[in-house]
């Protein structure tokens, strides 16, 4: 059924901040992060995007745009943002068994083939450590930039997970659609995975988004009210997409946990960890820590390492 619980035990995964609101002397830092997190424990490390700013930051906390009520930018439009894909293939060379991901990657910005041929690339020399979290994004002026119509940013981007899938999966791939076709494509090397790089779906629940994960997905990173109310969102979403004929009891599900240093700046982990037993049995298969990059690097491993034994515990505790 599509309330079911998932039965394995939920990862641990920690967003990196790979951008800066001023100019960065040196970018080392993000991979120095992504090393220390997976030294301490953490399962999945996950980078984010953005290609361009215009001006008109305060769309970020417009939903109707794709933004999320009462959000901010954290930088101004000169924030600097390392592009993700970039970025994981550096930490994938530096790491050996973190999980790399996406959270989120505006993935209609990319030509689809050349995406399909960069995400496999990462992939395979990462010996199918990859993972690819999708959204539309919030922002007009990145699709004006790349030349694309953001009132058709939902379809340009089922278009291009379509041509990403058929490349991963086909020896000889024919695509046929209004916005691209052919036939007797070859593209390899292929992804790891039979299917190709898992993609995560992220969005608000409504109709586009639950077929797009039913299509797509094999994971949900929810948007909006849907975070706040993950008891209503998952059996929503898992319903919607058993009612498209998909099983839902494959489609992972990340829960957000906002971690927060106290007056004197130490860390709580097993505050921090307190819901995790609640998420797991919502469902939640990937509990995401957003919380500062704090330096020196020592104090962000000894933080994370204590954040991972609490999760472990908890999760532990389920069983």
């Amino acid at each position: 059924m599509g309330d079911q619980v998932q039965a394995a035990a939920p990862e641990l995964s920690v967003a990196l901040v790979n951008w800066t609101a001023k100019a960065a002397p040196d970018w080392k830092f993000v991979v120095d992060r992504a090393v220390t997190a997976e030294q301490a424990g953490i399962d999945r490390v996950v980078v984010s995007d953005h290609v361009v700013f215009g001006e008109d930051l305060d769309a970020y906390g417009k939903p109707e745009l794709g933004g999320i009520d009462g959000g901010r930018q954290p930088t101004g439009p000169d924030g600097s943002w390392l592009e993700p894909l970039s970025s994981l293939a550096v930490i994938a060379g530096a790491t050996t068994r973190v999980r790399l991901s996406t959270g989120i990657l505006l993935a209609a910005l990319r030509r689809p083939a050349v995406l399909a041929k960069v995400a496999a690339t990462i992939d395979v020399l990462s010996h199918g450590r990859l993972d690819l979290g999708v959204g539309i994004g919030w922002q007009r002026e990145e699709y004006e930039a790349a030349g694309l119509d953001f009132a058709h940013r939902g379809r340009l981007l089922d278009h291009t997970l379509e041509v990403c899938q058929t490349l991963w999966r086909e020896q000889r791939a024919t695509y046929d659609a209004a916005e691209l076709h052919f036939e007797g494509i070859h593209m390899m090397p292929k992804p790891v995975a039979p299917n190709g790089v898992p993609i995560w779906v992220s969005g608000t629940l409504h109709h586009a988004v639950i077929a797009r994960i039913a299509r797509f997905g094999a994971g949900w990173i929810p948007w909006g009210p849907a975070v706040a109310d993950l008891s209503t969102s998952i059996p929503q979403m898992r319903a919607g997409v058993e009612a498209l004929g998909r099983d839902s009891a494959d489609i992972g599900v990340v829960g957000s946990v906002v971690v927060a240093p106290d007056e004197r700046g130490a860390i709580d982990p097993q505050a921090a960890m307190a819901g995790v037993a609640d998420m797991a049995a919502m469902g939640v298969t990937d509990v995401r820590l957003h919380m500062p990059m704090l330096q020196p690097l020592s104090a962000l491993g000894d933080a994370l390492f204590a954040l991972v034994g609490a999760f472990r515990r908890e999760v532990g505790a389920l069983g």
